[in-house]
């Protein structure tokens, strides 16, 4: 009997855990339904302005946003700025505000969901916009970050090898980027998501407000974090027509610049265009002094500006005046 008794026992605590279980899932499912369809945040006053003095052009059925800004240099010299990862080119207001560039062509480039994004095709967005602008047959100056460093050595390679299309580029100056995957370390949260396959989904969903101004401020100096403010823009265009949702297919380009690295670094260390890399060395994407002393040790005919110990991952926007004077000072000088 006793014997008996215990198989019962154990029988109906199996059953109780299993009840357990199922009441808490659920409870949490639709919690998690209505977690996961929290409505975008609204866009700032400051965002708002930014959006509506932009433009758009299609490109292969998309809407591509650029923005045009006019300086006090000379309306003839043309600077197509590349922005970097996942800040949809917010990360370039301080040097567009600045005003001292003569012409300011800014690329947004996104494309609608679903999309398996390219470095290549972000390329090819780039010289649609510039064949689109009317400037085909003029040289532009490229100035890019971090994601849009990649995208600027393919259309440097593009243009050096006479490619269909291609750009004539008249300079090309770098900033934070991870062009060298052996001294490039992604953040966590970027590792995971760009190895995250058919749960990346969920997990873009699950990124919130406090998980995304934690892992931008990780990159910023100590002395010039984001406001409060900032980190909402921030967050408000990754957000922005569920930019969130397809960040695991734009972290690809981590593994195209493993991929393709032959291709892109031997475009930088081969090429006769003016160069310069303009460098925060408190990155702890691209670490100083391995990154640098690799940068320099490859791409001999480049110049370089290294900026105060204390800035970071985005040098135009946390010391935009150091970093136009940088540029300013290399663009001038030939």
């Amino acid at each position: 009997f006793s014997g008996d008794w215990g198989g019962l026992e154990g029988g109906m605590t199996m059953m109780i855990g299993r009840e357990w279980w199922l009441h808490v899932a659920l409870l949490c499912v639709p919690l998690l339904a209505v977690y996961l369809h929290i409505p975008q945040p609204q866009l700032s006053p400051a965002l708002h302005t930014w959006r509506s003095s932009g433009r758009f052009f299609s490109f292969r059925g998309n809407n591509i946003f650029y923005k045009d800004s006019f300086g006090a240099v000379g309306s003839s010299d043309v600077v197509v700025l590349l922005h970097g990862f996942p800040t949809s080119g917010y990360d370039w207001h301080k040097v567009i505000d600045s005003g001292q560039i003569g012409l300011i062509r800014l690329a947004a480039l996104a494309f609608q969901r679903p999309h398996q994004y390219s470095i290549f095709e972000q390329a090819s967005a780039v010289e649609a916009l510039i064949t689109h602008l009317g400037l085909a047959d003029q040289k532009v100056n490229l100035l890019s970050h971090d994601y849009g460093d990649t995208v600027a050595l393919e259309l440097l390679y593009r243009s050096d090898h006479n490619r269909t299309g291609h750009l004539a580029i008249n300079s090309l100056c770098l900033s934070n980027g991870g062009i060298f995957p052996e001294t490039h370390y992604p953040r966590l949260m970027q590792k995971i998501l760009k190895n995250s396959g058919f749960i990346s989904p969920l997990l873009t969903r699950l990124i919130t407000f406090h998980l995304f101004s934690r892992g931008i401020g990780d990159v910023f100096g100590p002395y010039t974090q984001p406001t409060e403010a900032e980190y909402w823009d921030m967050w408000t265009g990754v957000r922005f027509n569920d930019g969130n949702l397809v960040m695991d297919s734009i972290l690809q380009y981590i593994n195209q610049r493993l991929k393709h690295r032959d291709r892109w670094v031997g475009a930088l260390t081969s090429t006769s265009t003016p160069l310069h890399m303009i460098y925060g060395p408190l990155d702890p994407v691209n670490p100083h002094p391995q990154f640098i002393h690799l940068y320099q040790k490859l791409v001999r005919r480049s110049t370089v500006s290294i900026l105060d110990e204390h800035i970071s991952h985005y040098p135009q926007l946390e010391d935009p005046t150091g970093f136009m004077n940088a540029y300013l000072n290399f663009i001038n000088s030939f």
